[in-house]
């Protein structure tokens, strides 16, 4: 917001807190208002010094210099006033930290306070000048201390600070280093356990489909070849996904999506499975998300139908209404008990479906059973 931007840039000066503004303002009054009522005989000159000295104090987290030259513009009137230069000392200390410039304020505050008094009294008066000088020294060098303090205090706090950041961003790099090895560990248990049955399986498939005694037994064999190696492909892409997190923009993306659908169907009917499908020729373009939903949802329905439910129709509706996507499979009553699951399929498909930001209904309908997806077709 604009009016907050210029509060923030008006207050840069006084560590973008408006309590420190108002506090200088108040240390500015009270310190001026206290040289002015010192000042005798009152005159010009000295009160416009208490002024500026004032101003120096306002300005004087953001210009410390500006704070110590006017107060010891106000030293060299020969009025006394200790406390602005006490003030302009502790915050150039805290603002800049030891060095040849603190040195050469604190040096110069103390020649203005002794030249202030000597000129006065006619020069050098022995032992009492000498204390004078000492009590000068050690009253100018208590507020630099204090500011070399907080200096300090301050650098080892924001040393502390960026080593806790340090260690947090270095212990979220070890769980994520942590998260890939746990990755590339599941892919490598998954490849040795899936994978190489998998290959088997279809290496024997397609040994059958050669050597099968009758056209129907070839087919059947040729069909479990065919799925064998598309479920081999779609394993290798979760594991490329395991072991090296999401695909780059330069690999090819073999996850499924919405238009596949109509293959999914073609295969279940090769294996038994009576399916009727009505979808559109065309349809809408989807996100990856929601076109791999879709495409789960209906698998998942049509393992289901098979598991529990075989030789009962089947039928699949897919429909794009608005921004969203309709996926509806229900069967029919069973012509045989199928066998009971693990109560798995349903979870996943919820599972999948609100990633996408949809939702999904499964239940019974009339003597079948009915799931009905909704998505969006752009996912979130």
């Amino acid at each position: 917001m604009p009016a907050l931007d210029d509060r923030e840039r008006l207050l840069s000066w006084w560590d973008g807190k408006a309590r420190s503004l108002l506090f200088d303002l108040l240390v500015a009054v009270l310190a001026t208002s206290g040289l002015i009522r010192i000042i005798d005989p009152p005159s010009a000159w000295p009160i416009g010094l208490a002024v500026l000295s004032g101003i120096g104090l306002v300005l004087r987290r953001r210009f410390p210099w500006i704070a110590v030259l006017t107060a010891i513009a106000v030293l060299a009137t020969g009025q006394l006033p200790v406390v602005p230069a006490l003030i302009a000392l502790y915050t150039f200390a805290r603002r800049r930290g030891p060095g040849r410039s603190l040195w050469a304020a604190w040096v110069v505050t103390i020649g203005s306070q002794v030249a202030a008094v000597m000129i006065p009294q006619g020069g050098w008066h022995g032992f009492p000048m000498l204390l004078g000088i000492a009590v000068n020294c050690a009253v100018y060098s208590t507020p630099a201390m204090l500011g070399l303090w907080m200096h300090q205090r301050g650098v080892m706090v924001s040393a502390a600070r960026e080593r806790i950041e340090r260690a947090e961003r270095e212990r979220e790099l070890l769980a994520e280093r942590a998260v890939a090895e746990e990755r590339r560990r599941i892919a490598r248990e998954l490849h040795d356990v899936i994978a190489h049955r998998a290959s088997a399986m279809s290496l024997q498939a397609g040994a059958l489909t050669m050597h099968a005694q009758d056209e129907e037994t070839a087919e059947t064999a040729e069909l479990i070849r065919d799925n064998s190696a598309k479920a081999l492909t779609e394993l290798r892409g979760m594991l490329r996904v395991l072991r090296d997190g999401p695909s780059g923009a330069n690999e090819p993306d073999t996850a499924p999506t919405a238009g596949d659908i109509g293959g999914l169907v073609g295969d279940a009917v090769a294996a038994g499975t009576p399916v009727r499908l009505h979808m559109p020729e065309r349809l809408p373009e989807t996100s990856s998300t929601t076109g791999r939903a879709a495409y789960r949802v209906v698998q998942e329905a049509l393992t289901n139908s098979a598991r529990h439910a075989p030789h009962a129709e089947v039928r699949v509706d897919v429909e794009a209404t608005g921004e969203e996507l309709v996926i509806t499979a229900a069967n029919g009553p069973g012509s045989a008990p199928g066998e009971a699951g693990a109560g798995y399929g349903l979870l996943g498909m919820r599972e999948r479906v609100s990633l996408a930001g949809g939702s999904l209904e499964a239940g019974p309908a009339g003597d079948g059973f009915r799931v009905r997806a909704v998505l969006p077709l752009r996912s979130g």
